[in-house]
This record gives structure tokens, C-alpha cells and sequence, in this order.
């Protein structure tokens, strides 16, 4: 009881949610919350930079419930994923993961997700912080297929860091540490269904443990710690200096429905040349073929260290005129620099140039420079 109370100086009421994680967080020193999803998302477990070094030099456990997972069922639930997805998922097999990209009918994107293949007829997407859910209803009742869409009750926890494996190992034997980058495996828990992926938002060795009973939140928690503590493991929070070393986009920071997967580097993504239909197809052709007119860069940044990252986009100005700005900025200690993400009109992105970064009346010097910062083969993340 003492715990709700205490989670009482965060409440919004009841129209934002809990994690079953909230209360363990608390226990374990979360000191500030934000929402995502119209869910709460422990943010301060103190230093943002100790939290950093406790994920790149041993693991972290995160709450990250608020990636929710829209579920897809049917006999036409292979068809219609695609049909949200621009990217190929022909040759996703069951146990697969991908990330992929929701695009709407202009293509500007509308959510950057992980899709789970655990069945012909069965997918999840563990979804960014934009309503899907909704979006693929909508989609659903004139799109002719016969799918079933809902948000089941999955609260995922990553587990992330050079000692991720070990620990995971530790809790759960030696099944799930043998599975590859981007795959996942059914698990049973003394009873609690989980699903424990590859995968996770940190570009480090890491794992995401999906809880499908959320009553036992508090106690799949403790187990974790409990185990993970003695081996090295701190509670934590999605650091935001690792994702913007390794380029990782934050969907409202650097991607919005305003821009096309082209203008964040994303290519990749968009597989024009299949057969299948998916929403945006014709007006991505169309953007493709016409080119774009700005594009996410990397950006180092001059002067003292930032203290915490961005709550504003700063502008980016040459020769007096704005052209672009920055939309995530840190300072790296491991790199010494201060980091960013930013867009920029396509004349100003070449590698070497030079602009000045107005941080809210405080100019600097900033380069364009490639992305990602650190570990561009991401060789942590997919090592053995």
C-alpha cells in the first residue's frame, strides 16, 4: 500500500496506466516517470550518465511495458501486416523478428515497429509511441480480410548489456541465450507465459523479456533482480545517450507523420518492388522517383557537455538562414563530444559541413558527420 501512495506523486488518474512493473520500479529507485503510450515510463534512476555506464560496462533492467503490442489474428493476418508494413515480410518465418515501418497513404510514417511472426495466422507489433492500434482498425473494416486486432496484456522488460546474456542464462537457462539477433521463443516460467526475444533499444547485447500475465509483473521483476544483482545488474531506464550514439530514432524527437522513410535514411525499409499492396506504396514511388528536399544527419556539437538532452528543437543556421534543426542532442562521455540528430535541407548534409546550432539563444559550431556514432556494424548487438 505504501508503494501506491508513493506512486500517487506521479498519478494522472486513471486514464494514464501502470506498467505492472511501476511499483517494483519504485522499489528500486526510479525517481521520475513519463508517458509513452498512454502508460507511465520510469525515466530518472539518478545519474543518466552512471545509468549509461552500467549498460555498456555490465546490463540494466528497463520497464518498457509502454511498448505495446498491437496483435494481429486471422486467416488473413499474414496479409494484412503487410499491407501496413512497407518492408517485405514474405520470408519472415514464425520465431522472427523485424523492424519495419507503418507508412499512411502519403507516406509519412505513422510508427517504426518490431513485428513478432508467432504463427502463419498470429503477429504482434511492438509499437512506438503513436496509436496503431486504432489506425489498423480503421484500415480493417473496409480493407476486406479477415483479421482480429486488440492490444493483448504483454508488458515487455529489456534486459540489456555485455553481462544481458549471462544473466539471462542465470534466470532462465540456457535455451533463450542461444537464440539469434532478431528472434524469439515461447517460455514457460513456473506457469507465466513469457516470450523472450533478441532484441531491445539499446544497440548493446540485449534481450526483451515479454510478461503475457501481467499479475505476475511484480514477481518476474524481483526474479531478475534477485538473480541479476550479484552478477552485476542495475535497475535503469532506456538511455538516451546509447540510442543516439548508435543513430536510434525516437519517434515525436526525430521521425513524425511530417516525414517519409527516405528523408530518415531508411531505404531499407520500403520494398517497392514487391508484389504485395501495402499503404503508401504509390506515394513513396512517387517521392522516390521526385527525391527529397531534407535529410536526418548526424551532428557534433561545440562547447561545454549538455546537461540531459533536448526539450526543444534547437534551429540550425548557416550564413544567417535556418536550415534545419536539432531534433536529439546529448553529450557523449565516452565519446567526450557533444552528439546529435538533426534535419537539414539536402544542400547542407554533406559529411564536413559546417553550421552553427542556436541553442536557444546560445549559438555553437556543429559538423555534419556520419551515423552512427559508435559501433556502425553494430557488432555489440549481433555478436555470438
Amino acid at each position: 500500500m505504501a508503494h501506491e501512495l508513493e506512486f500517487a506523486h506521479f498519478s494522472f488518474g486513471t486514464q494514464v496506466r501502470k506498467s505492472p512493473y511501476s511499483d517494483a520500479a519504485l522499489r528500486w529507485g526510479a525517481k521520475g516517470f513519463s508517458v509513452y503510450n498512454h502508460m507511465y515510463i520510469p525515466r530518472d534512476f539518478g545519474n543518466p550518465e552512471q545509468n549509461f555506464w552500467n549498460l555498456i560496462n555490465q546490463a540494466i533492467l528497463c520497464d518498457v511495458s509502454v511498448e505495446r503490442q498491437v496483435e494481429i489474428k486471422g486467416p488473413d493476418a499474414a496479409k494484412f501486416t503487410q499491407y501496413l508494413c512497407s518492408r517485405d515480410l514474405s520470408t519472415c518465418k514464425i520465431g522472427q523478428c523485424k523492424y519495419v515501418l507503418i507508412t499512411d497513404q502519403d507516406g509519412g510514417v505513422i510508427n517504426d515497429p518490431i513485428v513478432l511472426k508467432l504463427a502463419e495466422d498470429h503477429f504482434w507489433l511492438s509499437i512506438a509511441d503513436t496509436d496503431v492500434l486504432l489506425w489498423a482498425r480503421g484500415l480493417a473494416v473496409n480493407a476486406g480480410m479477415d483479421v482480429e486486432l486488440s492490444e493483448p496484456d504483454v508488458s515487455p522488460l529489456q534486459l540489456q548489456g555485455p553481462k544481458s546474456r549471462d544473466i539471462l542464462r542465470a534466470c532462465f537457462g540456457d535455451a533463450p541465450t542461444e537464440l539469434k539477433y532478431y528472434h524469439f521463443m515461447e517460455y514457460d516460467w513456473h506457469g507465466v507465459p513469457l516470450i523472450i526475444s533478441r532484441t531491445g533499444w539499446s544497440s548493446e547485447l540485449g534481450y526483451e523479456i515479454f510478461l503475457r500475465d501481467g499479475s505476475a509483473g511484480g514477481r518476474l521483476w524481483e526474479h531478475i533482480m534477485d538473480i541479476g544483482v550479484p552478477m552485476g545488474l542495475k535497475p535503469g531506464h532506456t538511455s538516451g545517450i546509447r540510442r543516439i550514439e548508435a543513430g536510434m530514432l525516437s519517434y515525436h524527437a526525430d521521425l513524425t507523420l511530417a516525414n517519409n522513410p527516405f528523408e530518415l535514411n531508411l531505404d531499407r525499409l520500403v520494398n517497392l518492388d514487391m508484389e504485395a499492396d501495402f499503404v503508401g506504396k504509390d506515394a513513396l514511388a512517387r517521392i522516390k522517383e521526385k527525391g527529397v528536399r531534407q535529410r536526418l544527419v548526424g551532428l557534433e556539437i561545440e562547447g561545454l557537455p549538455f546537461v540531459g538532452t533536448n526539450d526543444f528543437f534547437w534551429p540550425v543556421m548557416k550564413d544567417g538562414t535556418q536550415v534545419g534543426t536539432v531534433t536529439s542532442a546529448v553529450y557523449s562521455p565516452r565519446l567526450d563530444k557533444n552528439i546529435a540528430l538533426g534535419m537539414l535541407s539536402v544542400e547542407h548534409t554533406d559529411i564536413g559541413t559546417q553550421l552553427i546550432v542556436d541553442k536557444l539563444g546560445e549559438t555553437r559550431g556543429g559538423t555534419v558527420v556520419p551515423i552512427p556514432f559508435h559501433d556502425p556494424k553494430k557488432s555489440l548487438a549481433v555478436a555470438s
